[in-house]
């Protein structure tokens, strides 16, 4: 029996490429926010430990290293933002429970966006040669990281819980017991049984997908 499967998930070949919205398979948008999240929920963690180490030999150096933090997160959180609109528009429909819960995401990431711009101008502008946040600078990084927690359950639940953007919905002989990987681009395939009862070469089978719609589930 084997234990690994590498390739498949590393290869390119037979993914279909959908411009900013990335490959099929291998979408753009979900990567690039780990970095904004990570960075924000980290740049509030180290003002807190600057706010609290007052007067101490290394306040300064957490709160520097919190501005580079929230920096690096708002230069890559423009790549998030472009290809969250791209998939906005071409990967939901207008009226879907969906479409509303992307909304709701946006709507919670541009309220993040705004706080971190506010929190940066204010530290560029204002207090860059204070020794370590300000009540009002923590105040903004805690908010700003509450905030991006909330999108990303958001987010979350558009992949995990609606299969957004996810190319294999329903049955998937990834799921099966076989020692034949599945490659991006094939047909859907399940081991054929030999005289022995063991499998050797793949068949062909249709995808099985949900008897029910999720549009026409009844809760």
């Amino acid at each position: 029996m084997r234990h690994f499967s590498f390739r498949p998930a590393l290869t390119f070949r037979g993914r279909e490429f959908k411009g900013l919205r990335g490959f099929s398979g291998k979408p753009l948008h979900p990567p690039l926010t780990d970095v904004p999240i990570g960075a924000y929920v980290i740049a509030a963690a180290l003002d807190v430990i600057s706010f609290v180490g007052n007067h101490t030999a290394w306040q300064r150096e957490f709160y520097q290293a919190a501005t580079f933090v929230l920096i690096a997160g708002a230069l890559v959180s423009l790549g998030a933002v472009v290809t969250g609109v791209w998939d906005r528009w071409r990967s939901s429909e207008a009226g879907t429970q969906a479409r509303r819960t992307i909304n709701a995401h946006a709507v919670l990431m541009v309220v993040m966006t705004a706080l971190v711009l506010v929190d940066l101008g204010l530290r560029w502008f204002r207090y860059h040669g204070t020794p370590g946040p300000t009540p009002a600078l923590l105040g903004l990084s805690l908010a700003a990281a509450l905030v991006c927690a909330m999108g990303a359950t958001y987010g979350g639940t558009l992949v995990f819980g609606y299969g957004f953007n996810v190319e294999t919905g329903g049955d998937h002989p990834v799921w099966h017991p076989s020692e034949i990987d599945v490659y991006p681009g094939q047909s859907h395939l399940a081991p054929a049984p030999d005289h022995d009862g063991d499998t050797n070469e793949p068949l062909d089978v249709p995808k099985r997908l949900p008897s029910v719609a999720p549009s026409a589930r009844i809760d």
